[in-house]
């Protein structure tokens, strides 16, 4: 109920800053993991900021002491070979420790926040929705993705009622990594691509799944899953909407699926050998991902919820403006 008092993780992240946002827009009173090394929040009315880690679970506890609910966004996303055991460490066993902590304190509903790509892609013509499950090779060829997969396991089986939100690829302001989404963004912006692969994937309003997230503590399910997207595009289609709001060409020439993976694989050798590199420029994961349509249908969120998406263009707008604003091109 509004005015009760939510722990969040992930509020200095790009989607729990949004939620963060939403929350104390809906009235709730919200205390925030924070981690020493994390950005700053700024002082809000409403907003508590708890010092702590994930990866620290014996301090959860305490922390959460006196809270009524938990909406746990915290994740780490990213490519870069050398942090695949972190990603592990957070996605995997941080999910299960804020949830046995939430147990603990007697916290009565959890919203944990999983990813799309736990559903795999498209099945032909017809989007992918919650019924179905990445396979599991699929989820081994990408760190980040085996682990949300996991996740969800960890947080179906939790002694708490939980609701899974499952966004698709967020943009918006705010993507200050930026997340691999946004760094799709940027490098348009900046005039790096030059082609592309075929594929496709689900776009959604940043705010939207913040709202999304509010909307799955109030009306969600324990124990379902909720798809939370935006529109289907093609890859030449997102490209053609963000030349047009950045004044660049869009990238017209394709690159042949065996020449981008060898490309990927020498990325990831470069990582792995290079001191000081750390991200690569074309991500093996995401090579092996744009390959395929990422669609989605969000029926159930709608039907349940009472959830609403708007449009995906109005969000890559605010995304380029904030870049444009912050310095990033």
């Amino acid at each position: 109920m509004e005015g009760d008092e939510v722990f969040l993780t992930g509020a200095t992240g790009f989607i729990g800053r949004h939620v963060l946002d939403a929350l104390l827009a809906a009235g709730y009173r919200v205390r925030a993991l924070v981690r020493p090394t994390s950005r700053p929040l700024p002082p809000l009315p409403g907003l508590q900021q708890a010092p702590g880690d994930l990866l620290r679970p014996g301090e959860l506890v305490h922390q959460m002491e006196g809270c009524r609910y938990l909406v746990h966004v915290a994740a780490l996303y990213a490519f870069a070979p050398r942090q695949r055991h972190d990603i592990w460490a957070t996605n995997v066993h941080g999910c299960a420790a804020v949830l046995e902590a939430a147990r603990i304190v007697g916290i009565e509903r959890a919203v944990v926040t999983s990813s799309s790509a736990t559903v795999g892609p498209a099945q032909g013509e017809r989007p992918a929705d919650e019924d179905d499950h990445a396979p599991e090779e699929a989820g081994a060829a990408s760190t980040y993705h085996y682990s949300k997969i996991e996740q969800e396991r960890v947080a179906l089986a939790a002694r708490v009622p939980t609701v899974l939100v499952l966004p698709t690829a967020p943009v918006g302001p705010g993507d200050w990594k930026p997340t691999p989404t946004g760094k799709m963004v940027v490098d348009l912006m900046r005039g790096r691509i030059f082609a592309s692969l075929g594929g496709g994937l689900n776009v959604v309003a940043v705010e939207d799944v913040a709202k999304a997230h509010v909307l799955a503590l109030r009306e969600g399910q324990p124990r379902t899953r909720y798809l939370v997207g935006g529109e289907n595009l093609s890859l030449a289609e997102l490209w053609r909407r963000l030349a047009v709001i950045c004044g660049r060409k869009a990238p017209t020439r394709r690159i042949p699926y065996a020449l981008a993976l060898s490309i990927g694989w020498t990325d990831e050798l470069r990582c792995r050998i290079t001191p000081g590199v750390a991200t690569p420029l074309a991500p093996l994961e995401g090579v092996r991902m744009a390959r395929h349509n990422m669609f989605v249908r969000c029926d159930r969120a709608r039907a349940e919820l009472g959830y609403a998406p708007t449009p995906v263009t109005d969000a890559l707008e605010r995304a380029v403006r904030w870049y444009r604003d912050n310095g990033y091109a």
